[in-house]
């Protein structure tokens, strides 16, 4: 039942963005005023440039998250980037409410990072030590200590930090969150982990934003012809 996401979907106000706005000429959601999240777990593929994180950003910002991470009671700003789209942004939520959530992207890890350690100082917190990880352990760390029961978490390719064997333990978390209530929405490139079985896939190629099947996403058509077709593809490459 739809009901039963603690987003059920999205709606865009249009009249709300400024006609000269360069996010009219994003083909992806310029026509799109309504998007269904029918599982728990949404992943959003497409090209480079396609509009994913901007509408992932929007929601972010909708759902009170600080717009370069982390979750709703952090309240810091290195650089103001984030698009209009977001006071265009209007959430259709479900009966259940979150109790908890997370904005994570990977380009501004770092500052998150950053606010983890300073907050975790805190009183009644546990230090955490990020910055004397690596980018991929501290990454993976804060997912297995943040992430809780009935949360919503908004994931911006993730993968950039994690290697091949760190991406299935991600999937791992991601799982056991959704077992227990909460509700993911993602961008990425990962065929690995795009392969999450019972996940939606929304394409913001080829047009409007459309479902799609992991079979049709770009990251496992190129994935796969490259490791079924490698001597052949990279003596082309390498030979125009």
């Amino acid at each position: 039942m739809r009901n039963s996401q603690l987003i059920n979907g999205v709606m865009i106000d249009w009249d709300k963005i400024d006609p000269d706005s360069y996010l009219r000429d994003i083909t992806a959601i310029s026509s799109v005023e309504n998007i269904a999240f029918e599982n728990p777990v949404t992943f959003f593929v497409g090209e480079n440039g396609s509009g994913k994180s901007t509408l992932l950003e929007a929601i972010a910002i909708a759902c009170g998250f600080n717009p370069e991470g982390g979750t709703r009671n952090y309240n810091f700003s290195t650089y103001d980037s984030h698009s209009e789209l977001c006071n265009a942004v209007r959430l259709s939520r479900g009966v259940r409410r979150a109790g908890y959530g997370y904005f994570l992207r990977a380009e501004s890890f770092y500052n998150v990072a950053t606010r983890e350690e300073e907050y975790s100082r805190g009183p009644g917190g546990r230090p955490q030590h990020f910055h004397e990880k690596s980018h991929g352990e501290s990454f993976l760390a804060l997912v297995q200590n943040s992430f809780r029961t009935d949360g919503i978490y908004l994931l911006d390719e993730p993968e950039a930090a994690l290697s091949p064997q760190r991406q299935l333990t991600l999937l791992m978390e991601i799982d056991r969150c959704v077992r227990e209530g909460s509700q993911f929405i993602i961008v990425t490139h990962s065929p690995i982990l795009l392969g999450l079985p019972g996940a939606e896939i929304l394409s913001f190629d080829d047009g409007p934003i459309h479902p799609c099947t992991y079979e049709e996403t770009e990251s496992y058509r190129v994935t796969s012809m490259f490791i079924n077709n490698r001597e052949q593809i990279l003596h082309r490459l390498f030979d125009e």
